[in-house]
């Protein structure tokens, strides 16, 4: 195996170029809307009628950064969930400071980042911005041709730096750009307002004695994005409607336009559950959620912040997540589903829970099931230094994550009279 170079399906994008492309929730959707006209998928508008034929492929796309796939069956709904953002520092509107020798770009924190890890990183400007063409207001997206710089302050000067470094988010956090022509010149003419972000630019990167690891930025949650789509794509489903949900602002709460929290997945399945609301019941009965987001890895430095017996380690394959509070979707009978799916298809898993005395994070999940009730697990893969400027994950888990959502959409589940899988 070339540890290098991964070779997918022709139909799907490599996930190198993908990840090194995906600056925002914008620019991930627009490679996935790629990844999906190339496999035959036809766009469908939220403000059209939908005629949608048996064994149609389709995508819809909300606010630009939110973006549901399916193939149309009928049936029971087969759903993986992922989302589409990540932290990083949004520009604010006026954003040059324009202050002695130098332009600065004025920011605030999106999500929550490990931010020291942005500063001497090369950041580029991405996102989108809406502009007046004639008598319409289009977004476009947006990329800086330059690069900009977070500067440390020498050790010389704060001697306490590697004590605690605990950025202030107001004073230390705005951008060092060139000059205010830099600056003003990032947004197309005719720009009304702008989504701007400063993303880490760092190349993804291959470590490990054999090239076992990936690291890039916005690992979390573009792998969870490049594996369902993948898998949607490549799948080969003979029953229910099989979906690849990719959805924004899951780092800020979800409950947005396009998130999870709003009424995108309800407004998506109303359309395609059923054409009355008894129908409709019983199409959500016969469902399943996969709700795929990264695990935290056990880090070879710090074992202690692990739980004792439910702990995800790099290159294990598919991490099932728990949690007592509902931070996860997860219970005994979803888990039992998705294991037994899981061993059909050979591929390895295990559980992860938090420390008990941790405070757990959250996914899109819990979320969106309080906006449509389905049977729903927490999966992903382990990764190290979540939230960071640059995250790390096992190619290996990659591969197994695939070979996971191709499974789940080619199970058959039936609800109807206890729990049937095959």
């Amino acid at each position: 195996m070339d540890v290098g170079k991964f070779t997918f399906a022709e139909n799907a994008m490599d996930i190198l170029q993908f990840l090194k492309t995906s600056y925002t929730a914008y620019h991930a959707v627009e490679n996935a809307k790629k990844m999906l006209e190339e496999a035959g998928f036809r766009p469908l508008l939220e403000t059209q009628p939908w005629s949608l034929e048996a064994g149609g492929a389709y995508y819809t796309v909300r606010g630009d950064a939110s973006i549901i796939a399916f193939r149309y069956r009928g049936g029971p709904l087969k759903i993986v969930a992922s989302h589409t953002d990540s932290p990083c520092l949004k520009l604010k509107a006026n954003a040059p400071l324009a202050e002695g020798d130098f332009t600065r770009l004025n920011t605030e924190p999106y999500g929550g980042g490990l931010w020291y890890t942005f500063f001497d990183r090369p950041l580029r400007i991405a996102g989108r911005a809406a502009v007046k063409r004639g008598e319409r207001v289009v977004a476009e997206t947006v990329v800086s041709p330059f690069r900009v710089i977070l500067p440390s302050l020498a050790i010389h000067m704060d001697r306490t730096a590697n004590e605690k470094f605990a950025p202030d988010l107001q004073t230390e956090l705005p951008l060092l750009s060139l000059g205010k022509a830099e600056a003003e010149a990032l947004v197309p003419a005719g720009t009304l307002a702008y989504d701007l972000f400063a993303v880490c630019d760092e190349e993804p990167f291959f470590s490990g004695e054999h090239g076992e690891f990936l690291s890039a930025p916005r690992l979390d949650d573009l792998t969870g994005v490049y594996a369902s789509l993948s898998a949607l794509i490549e799948e080969n489903a003979d029953m229910g409607t099989t979906v690849a949900a990719c959805l924004d602002a899951e780092e800020i709460g979800s409950r947005t336009y396009g998130g999870a929290g709003g009424d995108f997945l309800r407004a998506v399945f109303t359309r395609i559950a059923g054409a009355s609301e008894e129908e409709r019941l019983r199409t959500y009965a016969n469902s399943f959620l996969v709700s795929f987001d990264n695990a935290h890895s056990l880090h070879p430095n710090h074992p202690e912040k692990c739980d004792p017996t439910n702990r995800a380690v790099m290159g294990k394959g598919a991490v099932i997540k728990g949690h007592a509070g509902g931070a996860y979707t997860s219970d005994a009978v979803s888990i039992a589903i998705i294991k037994d799916i899981l061993e059909r298809a050979n591929v390895p898993c295990q559980t992860f829970y938090n420390r008990s005395n941790m405070r757990s994070g959250s996914t899109l999940g819990s979320i969106s099931t309080g906006q449509v009730s389905i049977r729903a697990v927490d999966i992903g893969i382990a990764q190290l230094a979540m939230h960071s400027a640059v995250e790390t994950v096992s190619m290996s888990d990659i591969e197994a994550s695939k070979s996971a959502l191709r499974a789940f959409y080619r199970a058959a589940l039936d609800f109807s009279d206890g729990i049937r899988i095959s």
